[in-house]
């Protein structure tokens, strides 16, 4: 009831335990603390929490217009409805490497269990997207430096984001993949690689574990979680799909209403009032309520 009884603390030792485990982790990205507790009840290992997904929630595009209030914001609300782990995209890091620092610790505080900082110019834009720009080796290794140097739980996951791929070349994000490793990055994140062979080569660059995205309009199609698992990566994140499918269906669900006069066409795709009763609990606050009020017994105030 009300939120996770799961500390942050402990959200963040179990998201270890699975990354030093060698299995897959999937997570699924989530829009909302409703979409986190799908998740949740569907047995994911954990929640994504995409910068595209909060600056589109916004009604804005994934050009670094947000800022690290609103990302903790909006983070701390999901992070707190789920027993699972989360983990936040926190772009380059919003600003300097003090900035960093202090992004780091405002994310510790939100109750996530790890975020990633990328090696793009800031303001950044969605990796897929065209015009990404990285900065020089050295300012991102300075940008992981502070991240690793700032955190006061160390089980808090550094994930190290390189866009290079797509600007300088598999080899370029390969190099700086392993900077970042020994700069103390917990994961190394590479966007944007194309196809099984370059997952395969930055597999075998590096020690700590992988994580990649799984975008559904990147370039080609996203590989199969099998496909993952024969290629050793450890993390996988499914940043939009969820909301994309959202959003489809309210777009769909809209068109209805409009060239019918009604949702009835509808009805057999929704979530029904029962089942969103029982992912709210609401059995649970009534009982709650229920225990409180016999507890007061009819005395008058």
């Amino acid at each position: 009831m009300l939120y996770s009884a799961t500390t942050p603390e402990q959200k963040r030792r179990v998201f270890r335990e699975r990354l030093a485990s060698g299995a897959l982790i999937t997570l699924p990205g989530a829009f909302n603390a409703l979409a986190a507790q799908i998740i949740q009840r569907k047995g994911c290992d954990g929640v994504y929490i995409s910068g595209h997904m909060i600056a589109a929630d916004l009604g804005l595009p994934d050009i670094g217009l947000t800022t690290i209030t609103e990302v903790a914001s909006r983070a701390h609300q999901i992070a707190r409805m789920v027993d699972i782990p989360a983990i936040v995209d926190a772009d380059t890091g919003f600003g300097e490497p003090m900035n960093v620092a202090r992004s780091i610790q405002s994310l510790e505080d939100a109750g996530l269990a790890g975020c990633h900082i990328e090696d793009q110019v800031n303001p950044k834009k969605c990796g897929h997207s065209e015009g990404v720009a990285v900065v020089d080796r050295g300012v991102a290794v300075r940008r992981i430096t502070a991240a690793v140097s700032a955190r006061r739980d160390q089980n808090f996951a550094i994930i190290a984001r390189t866009d290079a791929r797509n600007v300088n070349g598999l080899a370029d994000a390969i190099e700086r993949a392993r900077a970042y490793e020994e700069a103390g990055a917990d994961v190394i994140f590479a966007e944007a690689l194309s196809g099984a062979a370059e997952y395969e080569a930055m597999r075998a660059s590096v020690t700590v574990p992988l994580m990649v995205n799984l975008n559904e309009f990147g370039r080609g199609l996203p590989l199969t979680r099998q496909q993952l698992i024969d290629l050793g990566v450890n993390v996988a994140i499914y940043p939009m799909t969820l909301m994309r499918l959202a959003m489809g269906a309210m777009e769909r669900g809209i068109d209805d209403i409009l060239a019918t006069g009604s949702q009835h066409a509808s009805l057999d795709q929704m979530q029904t009032r029962d089942e969103l009763y029982d992912l709210l609990g609401y059995d649970e606050y009534s009982a709650f309520d229920n225990r409180v009020f016999a507890a007061g017994g009819d005395a008058e105030t």
